[in-house]
């Protein structure tokens, strides 16, 4: 396994801009996922890694040796594609084993690698079949055999579960986590779906427009986002977003914007008077009797989900949402006051969307 790094990263497409100055750096047997909206570079970063891409500017470093100049199969680099890749008219272990036949690894050493990784993947008893005869799933993990054998420094995956149904890729999620795990490799994952960033990650670069917005761990993310970029593209339902003002006499609070509503606050983000935007996670409402932190909205829509209830209300002219209890015995159309967790409210910049 390798560290890996990237300075000033620069990609343009004539006079198309799509990454613009990428820095990162990722520790040996680190997994880095890229997430972010369709477009916003995270597939060229990762195709300018493996080298299928020339970057217009800066460096990349794998285990401290700059790649610019190699060649992709010299990299040592392995990529799992999100369409699998495999070759329809060859079985699984020629499929798997393919890449060491082209390196003139000898016959009784290919074998061995293809049946330790076969068996590392559950997959052994199905060397001898061909793709047409697997599940979607069972041919990502042939894709991944594929990788696993090469024993490289750097596993690259871009979007490898989006073709398979929800109950797949939960499960194939769990898988390249076990993975991960056993073999201790150091993984750049792309993906548009926040769960798996959440979920696989042990570092989360948050892109947007070729920039990257947040880099830090996934608890860090959630908790701590840098802009409202980041806050509102984590999280499912996203965070909430309330237009006030700051007052700091007799107490700090929040007015909101629309309808004077006033949010008693642990801190004041600004001072008196200061435009502020509040960010307000879901599940950090609750039924308001007895809290002190109180808003007063009306009940637009109800969705049960079986452990929880999404609440979405009208609050100071914006519609939120709220992850409520089950059975909470409520109508549209219905007054509603939430609680709310202030130790857990985050404030923006109106004007610029960072966070205070």
């Amino acid at each position: 396994m390798a560290t890996l790094e990237l300075q000033g990263i620069r990609k343009s497409f004539g006079a198309l801009e799509v990454l613009s100055s990428v820095d990162l750096e990722l520790e040996d047997g680190g997994f880095l996922v890229l997430l972010g909206p369709s477009g916003c570079g995270k597939s060229t970063l990762l195709s300018i890694i493996a080298g299928l891409e020339e970057a217009s500017a800066g460096d990349i470093l794998v285990g401290g040796r700059r790649v610019n100049e190699v060649f992709p199969k010299d990299r040592n680099i392995a990529m799992v594609f999100q369409s699998y890749a495999l070759y329809p008219t060859m079985d699984v272990a020629r499929n798997i084993g393919f890449g060491l036949e082209m390196r003139k690894v000898p016959g009784p050493e290919r074998v061995e690698k293809v049946r330790a990784a076969a068996d590392l993947l559950q997959i052994g008893h199905l060397l001898d079949r061909k793709p047409a005869q697997l599940s979607g799933g069972q041919r990502q993990r042939v894709a991944m055999g594929r990788a696993i054998v090469r024993d490289p420094d750097l596993f690259l995956f871009d979007e490898p579960l989006s073709n398979l149904d929800a109950k797949l890729r939960v499960q194939m999620r769990t898988e390249i986590k076990r993975l991960h795990d056993r073999l201790g490799t150091t993984v750049v994952y792309v993906t548009h779906d926040q769960v798996e960033a959440m979920t696989l990650g042990t570092k989360v670069a948050v892109m947007k427009e070729g920039v990257i917005q947040q880099l830090a761990d996934p608890q860090t993310i959630y908790d701590r986002p840098a802009n409202m970029f980041v806050a509102g593209f984590i999280g499912s339902p996203a965070m909430n977003f309330l237009d006030g003002t700051v007052e700091t006499e007799g107490g700090p609070a929040l007015v909101l914007t629309g309808d004077g509503q006033r949010v008693a606050l642990d801190r004041a983000p600004a001072g008196q008077g200061a435009r502020v935007i509040a960010g307000i996670r879901p599940e950090h409402f609750t039924l308001g009797e007895g809290s002190p932190v109180r808003l007063t909205g009306r009940i637009e829509v109800l969705e049960p989900t079986g452990p929880d209830t999404m609440v979405v209300l009208s609050v100071a002219g914006r519609e939120i949402t709220a992850r409520l209890p089950p059975r909470i015995g409520l109508a549209p159309g219905a007054m509603i006051d939430l609680g709310v967790d202030r130790s857990a409210i985050t404030f923006f910049n109106p004007e610029t969307g960072t966070a205070l």
